[in-house]
């Protein structure tokens, strides 16, 4: 994909990331919408004119809802919004997040309900194209009224103000913006509140955590099916039969996916009437890990909505009759991603209590199948028991981080606002956990090639999964069999970051 258009009704997360990672793609507003964007910018203008009243056109926001604004100043107010309200603080965003707020905010103004004008949503577009990206910082918003903060620092180079990202350097908006041959632009009514009033933040988030986590429940899907070879599992629990009975959502799916991961397996145990079923952490993998896939489906179908969603206020409406209807609304409440968000967390973060036992039982082997702690001479070698400890103390940390943001609200703005979602603490909290779970996969996945490479050595003619067989080969291009303690650090931060690229996923672009 080297060109984007967007029309406010047919964007994807796919795209969304894709833009995201490539600066090369240009994106630009389909021909076809341009009619709508400019008919309701028109008609800001014929409120103005016709002296009707309309909250953030002729009035000012939040508590101020009452107090009108003279003709003279309609103008200036567009342009205070954007100053006043940028006061965020805390880490910045990275370009990957700042890119894909930019898209996100330019298409749902292309729907043509915000009254924007076209030059202005061309001129961030053009930004973007360029590469130049505003400083975000990624603390401030409240999930209500929208992701005021955030996208207030968004919008200030349209107006030459503030810093950016270009070409490697931070540098004034205004000189980035003069070496691409780009001017400034005045805000005309409504323009301001149309830029900073939406859930973009929390939608930018949502899409790249979603992309995250398919490429993470894949993973883990990989590293399960390792621990099991390398615990002499048995595949009963995943035959076909037991999962028809219970018909739960992409449970069935699971299975399959475990069974084609070790098809073919020398390392699995047969039937034995003295063993016939393993711990809950391998055996109920299609049930948990199931669970979790078909929660990720449902964020994913939340986003998928949002992206393509009017989330700004008020909006404006045409009549078939040509007359034109304003109606303040609550489109930018942020609730519907904020739960989607929290419960994303929540999902991934048992994704990672599962995976944490599971290293556990590879580390404190009960079995003569391979040394304790997947340590030759132990006790002169340590071997992973440490890395166990990371493990432990990222699942701990998301126990907190998974306490849903949701279920707070502070209320703002004289309380006029008193009921906010806190979704972009929940975004935030959820970018975090997967953060925190995909190292605790590929410690799973580190340990349990360990302990195969273990195996291998008593009986060297055993033969893995069909599936289990390509995850050994690359986990093996970047992480080697440790006969004896080592730094092991640089290798898991290599795994950690060949797991967050899809190398162990091949059904996610």
């Amino acid at each position: 994909m080297t060109e984007l258009l967007i029309n406010g009704t047919s964007l994807t997360i796919e795209q969304v990331v894709k833009v995201s990672q490539d600066p090369n793609i240009k994106v630009r507003i389909d021909p076809k919408a341009i009619p709508n964007i400019q008919k309701a910018a028109d008609a800001v203008q014929r409120f103005i004119q016709e002296g009707r009243i309309a909250y953030g056109i002729t009035t000012g926001f939040g508590a101020f809802k009452d107090k009108l604004i003279s003709v003279d100043d309609v103008e200036k107010l567009q342009e205070n919004i954007i100053l006043s309200h940028s006061v965020g603080v805390g880490p910045e965003f990275d370009d990957q997040v700042v890119r894909a707020m930019m898209l996100i905010r330019a298409n749902t103004l292309a729907h043509g309900h915000s009254g924007i004008r076209v030059k202005t949503i061309e001129l961030l577009l053009a930004l973007l194209n360029h590469n130049i990206l505003p400083i975000i910082p990624s603390k401030g918003s409240l999930g209500a009224s929208g992701d005021l903060a955030p996208l207030a620092h968004m919008s200030l180079p349209l107006l030459g103000v503030g810093k950016v990202k270009f070409q490697g350097q931070i540098m004034d908006a205004k000189e980035a913006m003069r070496k691409v041959g780009l001017e400034p632009i005045k805000l005309a009514a409504k323009e301001g509140l149309a830029l900073t009033n939406g859930t973009t933040l929390m939608t930018a988030l949502g899409a790249l955590n979603v992309h995250r986590a398919e490429i993470l429940m894949q993973s883990a899907n990989c590293a399960g099916a390792l621990t099991l070879e390398a615990q002499n599992g048995t595949m009963r629990a995943f035959m076909p039969q037991v999962h028809r009975s219970r018909p739960q959502n992409c449970q069935a799916e699971t299975a399959a996916t475990m069974r084609d991961l070790l098809q073919g397996s020398q390392f699995t145990r047969p039937d034995n009437s003295l063993n016939v079923q393993d711990a809950y952490t391998l055996r109920c993998i299609p049930q948990v890990h199931g669970a979790v896939a078909n929660t990720i489906d449902f964020v994913k179908s939340v986003i998928q909505t949002e992206l393509n969603s009017v989330t700004d206020n008020p909006l404006m409406f045409f009549e078939e009759d040509g007359s034109v209807e304003i109606i303040s609304g609550g489109n930018f409440h942020g609730e519907p991603l904020a739960l989607a968000l929290d419960y994303l967390a929540i999902a991934i973060a048992d994704l990672g209590n599962m995976s944490e036992r599971r290293i556990a039982k590879l580390i404190d082997n009960k079995t003569e199948l391979y040394p304790s702690f997947l340590a030759a001479k132990g006790g002169l070698n340590s071997g992973f028991m440490l890395l166990q400890y990371t493990a432990a103390a990222l699942a701990s940390e998301n126990k907190t981080l998974a306490h849903p943001s949701s279920l707070d609200s502070i209320p703002s703005s004289g309380n006029v606002e008193d009921h906010v979602s806190m979704g972009a603490n929940a975004a935030l909290h959820c970018a975090w956990v997967l953060d925190n779970v995909s190292t605790i996969v590929a410690i799973e996945m580190m340990s349990a090639a360990q302990a195969i490479d273990f195996r291998l050595l008593e009986q060297p003619d055993l033969k893995q999964g069909k599936g289990t067989t390509e995850a050994m080969r690359k986990i093996r291009q970047i992480v080697p069999f440790f006969p004896e303690d080592d730094f092991f650090q640089p290798a898991l931060t290599d795994l950690v970051s060949a797991l967050r690229a899809g190398e162990f996923c091949p059904n996610v672009n």
